[in-house]
């Protein structure tokens, strides 16, 4: 029997009409009151834009940019590229 595993995730969001130019959008990760498996990712952007929140898989990130991270704001457009880190068995 084969089991689907989220790997990672990647946010492309486009922001063409922050009223501050020079302000960067952010993210923020809390997990989940009423399910520990899972944690809310939530971006903001500020004026014209409301916060936009999803739902994922609550893992442990690979930060490193080798192994696909991406946190970027470049053209107006936010990018959030991220795996999780695999714990592989070993004797």
């Amino acid at each position: 029997m084969w089991y689907k595993v989220v790997q990672g995730y990647k946010f492309n969001i486009f922001y063409p009409d922050l009223i501050h130019g020079g302000a960067t959008p952010e993210f923020s990760l809390k997990p989940c009151a009423d399910n520990p498996e899972f944690a809310v990712l939530r971006f903001h952007a500020g004026p014209p834009y409301e916060d936009i929140a999803f739902k994922i898989v609550n893992r442990e990130w690979e930060y490193s940019y080798k192994r696909g991270f991406r946190c970027h704001f470049h053209n107006n457009i936010f990018q959030l590229w991220f795996h999780f880190k695999r714990y592989r068995y070993r004797r």
